[in-house]
């Protein structure tokens, strides 16, 4: 069986409220995913780590046009050694917020885990 086939058997058996539930724990776009990051308990980290992040951005552009006008040796590779952290620093907040959406969309699945199981326990404690 497909996952869509699964999902309408799912759905067809659940009454109304249980089946808007189950509808709402569905696959949530990229943007959408990432438009939540900045809700619940971390949200306030995740504006912190955008802020930081953009000012990462500036300083990178800034050190990247610094390496190629400045003329003393000295320069250009304390310019490039600054570009080379803060590029790995900006990686890292972007990593750091693309586990975060991964982490979001694993609970996701163990809710709609958890509901199934629920469902089927309700079943079968009913028959």
């Amino acid at each position: 069986m497909k996952e869509e086939e699964i999902d309408k058997l799912i759905t067809e058996s659940l009454d109304k409220e249980e089946a808007e539930f189950y509808n709402n724990l569905e696959e949530k776009s990229l943007f959408k995913m990432w438009g939540d990051l900045y809700t619940g308990k971390l949200g306030w980290v995740a504006i912190l780590m955008s802020i930081v992040h953009t000012i990462v951005v500036v300083l990178c552009f800034y050190c990247g046009y610094k390496l190629f006008v400045v003329e003393g040796i000295t320069e250009i590779i304390r310019y490039g050694v600054v570009l080379f952290i803060a590029l790995a620093f900006g990686s890292m907040i972007k990593l750091w917020h693309w586990m975060q959406m991964d982490k979001n969309s694993i609970l996701r699945e163990v809710k709609r885990l958890e509901f199934q199981i629920a469902m089927l326990t309700e079943r079968i404690t009913n028959e």
